[in-house]
C-alpha cells in the first residue's frame, strides 16, 4: 500500500487549506450546536416550571373543594383546562369536574368535561381515569350495561377498587347478584384496610347477603 509522508510544514499547509474550505461550515455547525443545547436546557427549565405551576394550581383546586368554595373551584378548573391544558393536571381536573356534574345531575356538561379529558389524556393512567369518569356518567344515566362495556374498554389497571365498586353497582342493578357480590369482592381486596370506602363496600355486600337469604 502507498502512502504520502508530509513534514512538518506541508501539513500544516494541508490543514489550512482544509480550514479555508471548510471553516465556515465548522462554526456554523458548532455555534448550531450550542445554540441547540441553550435552547433544550431552556425548554426543559420552561417545561419543569410549568409543570410546577400547574401543580400549584390543582393543589389549590383541591383546597377550594375540600372547603366547598364554588366560584374559586369553578374559576381553578378553569385555569388549569385553558392554562396547562398540555398537562396531566388538567386531565385530573377536567375528570372531577364531570363527576361532580354527575353528582350534581349535570349530566351533559359532564359529558362534555368528559370529552374534553379524553381529547388530552396522554398517557395510559390518564386515559384509564377518563374511561373510569365515563362509566360513571353512563351509571348516573341508567346505563348499566353500557357501563360494564366502558369498565371492561378500560385501557389500564388502576383505580381497581373505584372500578370494581362501580361494576358491583352495575350488576346489582341488573340483577347479577352473584357476579355483583365477587366484584364488591374484588373492591374491597384492592383497598387498604383504613379505605374510608371500605365500609360502603362492604354494607353494599353485606346487603346482598341479606336479599340472597330473603330470596331463597
Amino acid at each position: 500500500m502507498a502512502f504520502d509522508v508530509y513534514d512538518d510544514y506541508e501539513q500544516g499547509e494541508r490543514v489550512q487549506q482544509w480550514l479555508r474550505k471548510n471553516g465556515v461550515s465548522i462554526v456554523v455547525g458548532v455555534a448550531l450546536g450550542l445554540v441547540l443545547i441553550f435552547g433544550w436546557q431552556q425548554w426543559k427549565s420552561h417545561r419543569a416550571g410549568h409543570e410546577q405551576a400547574a401543580a400549584s394550581e390543582y393543589s389549590a383546586l383541591q383546597a377550594a373543594v375540600a372547603q366547598n368554595r364554588a366560584a374559586d373551584i369553578d374559576m381553578r378548573t378553569e385555569t388549569l383546562m385553558k392554562d396547562y391544558a398540555d398537562t396531566a393536571w388538567s386531565v385530573f381536573a377536567a375528570g372531577e369536574r364531570a363527576q361532580r356534574n354527575v353528582v350534581a345531575g349535570q349530566l351533559d356538561k359532564a359529558a362534555a368535561d368528559i370529552d374534553w379529558a379524553r381529547s388530552h389524556a396522554s398517557d395510559d393512567t390518564l386515559k384509564t381515569l377518563v374511561s373510569l369518569r365515563d362509566a360513571q356518567l353512563k351509571f348516573a344515566q341508567g346505563k348499566a350495561q353500557e357501563t360494564l362495556a366502558a369498565l371492561d374498554a378500560m385501557p389500564g389497571k388502576a383505580f381497581v377498587s373505584v372500578s370494581e365498586e362501580l361494576r358491583g353497582d352495575a350488576l346489582v342493578k341488573l340483577g347479577r347478584q352473584d357476579d355483583a357480590r365477587k366484584a364488591y369482592q374484588a373492591a374491597i381486596a384492592a383497598m387498604g384496610d383504613s379505605a374510608p370506602q371500605r365500609g360502603v363496600v362492604q354494607t353494599k355486600l353485606d346487603d346482598l347477603a341479606v336479599a340472597g337469604k330473603q330470596g331463597a
